[in-house]
């Protein structure tokens, strides 16, 4: 079975601390060879979100959003997150799997720690990107031609549930 290579694509403004959360939860998948590329985009931050970025060997894209990051993009399939937002250990394992036997698109289950009470889930509006997505590169490219950010692209695909665990920004 042929490995299949993820580019991993963070949208952010002024979250430096965030983002570095979120790439500090990437080194495993980057050592084991699974994670090709990250791709961070920024939508105008004031803050150190550049040299977070730099410093973490990051392809930064000032302008363009979504669109500039899918032609920037080395890995056939992208993993899109949000800055702070935390993958749990073992995350790779059940990518890897969805990779070997699926091509729709995937969101990660919220870390148990991390879930919202009942009624807290009822009455709030969680955005499309809380859970990642993993999608594959030329169904995000269609997508992208109408949306025009992460969040637009994943906002009301249908999904499959990933056995590995994520802990959404700000949990």
């Amino acid at each position: 079975m042929r490995l299949r290579m993820l580019t991993v694509v963070i949208e952010t403004r002024n979250d430096e601390e965030g983002l570095a959360r979120t790439l500090a939860s990437l080194i495993s998948a980057a050592v084991e060879g699974v994670v090709r590329d990250v791709i961070v985009c920024d939508a105008g931050s004031t803050d150190q979100t550049h040299s977070v970025a730099e410093h973490a060997g990051c392809n930064y894209i000032a302008e363009g959003g979504a669109a500039a990051a899918l032609r920037e993009a080395k890995g056939e399939w992208l993993l899109m997150l949000e800055p702070g937002a935390r993958l749990a250990e073992g995350w790779t394992e059940s990518v890897v799997a969805h990779l070997a036997r699926m091509t729709m698109p995937a969101r990660f289950s919220r870390a148990r720690a991390s879930r919202t009470p009942f009624l807290a889930r009822v009455f709030s509006r969680p955005t499309a990107l809380a859970e990642g997505l993993v999608i594959s590169k030329q169904r995000a490219a269609a997508l992208a031609k109408s949306a025009k950010s992460a969040e637009a692209i994943a906002r009301g695909l249908a999904t499959k549930k990933l056995d590995g665990e994520i802990f959404p920004r700000g949990k």
